[in-house]
């Protein structure tokens, strides 16, 4: 249906005192040149109002009072007459403008519906029929039928059907989630293989994995985001859940262990966990500061009692040792200041490291962690400087190598492998027991090593995470306690 508009006339206004132009499009009506048009203002309404805006394509539009549309855009049955005693016309209540240049001024003709635009073949109506075929006998009888039964075999076939594709939707909605999962990088890809979380995270198992993540998942939702921002302005700490990403958080635990453990640069974990390689980072930052605070408040370090409980059977030349020390040295990037490069370089191992100090009980589980030190730090200084020794007591014995010498700084006996002394050759005894602390205090380098097993620490350390290492360290080998089962029993080909 088509309603053309009323032929307007047009006539030069001298009586106008206003100057009012028609905002649509292509519309040229004013004021000051059209007496026959009345120009209405935008309704009040916030939803007319939008709906104007939409109907003459003006998106975006800021109305103002001074915005007007002209009367040659509403249909005749918008426009109510006669005129106010003010000489104004009136618009009805809801009106809308649907005239337009683009529309040749034509009402749209609205649409059919689906049920209309589609073709059906002729007597195809099941709704009404005739239960008497002779239509010819006036005297016959018509009934409708509403409702047509169904034959119980086609009844049945149905059901079949309808259960054979559920069972295939099943099917394809399994597939889509396994596609979904496989591609994915996360922890759930690989929870089916104990080779795979050994090799991303170090932990012996996905049991052992998910038993270390049940005990630390309830402070998770207290968890502190690091963010940029917070490292260079101090800015009060946001909990997890107001900064959370994209990433569950057993999957940034997940990504957390990649770096330690593999040694990955922070683009080629963002490649994988697709995420921005800045989100890496404040991931890295976050869990190395949270594992160091939640780890951190767990008292490993065992009394004498509780040592010698679990002493095993081959110290027991070596009964009252508490406590077996050994440093361990991290390469790192070479500074640019000479004077950094002095306090950090290693005669021992002819180039910049950080240097700590690691403690273990007899029976193997790593019980002290010093902060790093600069590597031109001695062994004696480092002892001293790492609180280790206001923890020792007389009746306590700690058991180093040779090199270790700190017999006059500690209140205990210290076993050490004994010296020649310029001597050409030690006794049968003190070679007996130069190789028994040999093959007891070998332990230590064991844990050493499953801490180095974490890749980021078996390279060149760059200088920009600095401000991480230590967190990380310590992390590191406080894992050590929970990554893996006995110290001498599992992975001893290692060690």
């Amino acid at each position: 249906m088509t309603c053309k508009r009323a032929k307007l006339s047009f006539q030069q206004r001298t009586d106008s005192r206003s100057n009012h132009h028609c905002c649509v499009p292509f519309c040229t009506a004013s004021t000051k040149t059209n007496s026959y048009l009345s120009f209405h203002t935008f309704p009040k309404d916030s939803v007319l109002q939008k709906q104007w805006a939409v109907k003459i394509r003006r998106d975006h539009f800021i109305v103002t009072n001074t915005s007007r549309v002209c009367s040659r855009h509403f249909v005749t049955g918008d426009l109510i007459e006669p005129l106010t005693p003010a000489g104004h016309r009136r618009l009805q209540p809801g009106a809308v403008p649907v005239l337009f240049h683009w529309n040749n001024y034509n009402i749209p003709t609205p649409r059919l519906g689906l049920w209309e635009r589609t073709e059906r073949p002729p007597n195809t109506d099941l709704t009404v029929m005739q239960t008497d075929p002779d239509e010819d006998d006036p005297g016959s009888c018509h009934e409708h039928v509403y409702c047509t039964s169904t034959e119980p075999a086609a009844l049945h076939l149905s059901l079949n059907e309808n259960e054979e594709l559920r069972e295939e939707i099943s099917k394809l909605r399994q597939q889509i989630e396994d596609l979904t999962v496989s591609s994915k990088f996360c922890l759930e890809r690989f929870s089916a293989s104990d080779e795979d979380i050994r090799f991303f995270t170090r932990f012996a198992s996905h049991a052992h994995l998910m038993g270390f993540w049940k005990q630390i998942e309830p402070a998770t939702i207290n968890i502190i985001r690091v963010t940029r921002a917070q490292s260079f302005t101090k800015t009060d700490q946001v909990p997890h859940s107001a900064s959370a990403t994209v990433l569950q958080p057993i999957d940034e635990f997940f990504l957390f262990m990649n770096y330690l453990s593999l040694g990955l640069m922070q683009k080629d974990l963002a490649h994988r966990f697709r995420i921005h390689r800045s989100t890496v980072s404040h991931i890295v930052n976050t869990w190395a500061n949270f594992l160091y605070t939640v780890l951190g408040a767990v008292n490993i370090w065992l009394d004498e009692d509780t040592v010698k409980a679990h002493l095993p059977e081959v110290f027991q030349d070596y009964a009252d040792t508490q406590v077996i020390l050994a440093c361990t040295e991290l390469r790192c990037q070479t500074p640019n200041s000479l004077h950094l490069q002095s306090e950090v370089f290693s005669t021992y191992k002819s180039h910049c490291t950080f240097k700590g100090l690691i403690g273990i009980a007899p029976h193997g589980a790593v019980t002290f962690v010093s902060s790093l030190y600069q590597g031109a730090t001695s062994d004696k200084e480092i002892l001293k400087q790492s609180g280790i020794v206001a923890l020792l007591k007389p009746s306590m014995a700690i058991m180093v190598d040779k090199g270790f010498l700190v017999e006059d700084g500690v209140p205990g006996k210290v076993h050490i492998p004994t010296f020649l002394s310029k001597r050409t050759q030690l006794s049968k005894s003190e070679i007996k027991k130069t190789q028994s602390i040999a093959r007891l205090r070998v332990h230590v380098e064991c844990v050493i090593h499953r801490v180095k097993e974490h890749k980021i620490f078996s390279t060149v350390i760059p200088l920009s995470i600095t401000g991480s290492i230590n967190q990380l360290f310590a992390v590191a080998c406080l894992l050590v306690n929970y990554q893996n089962g006995p110290l001498v029993k599992a992975w001893a080909s290692d060690c």
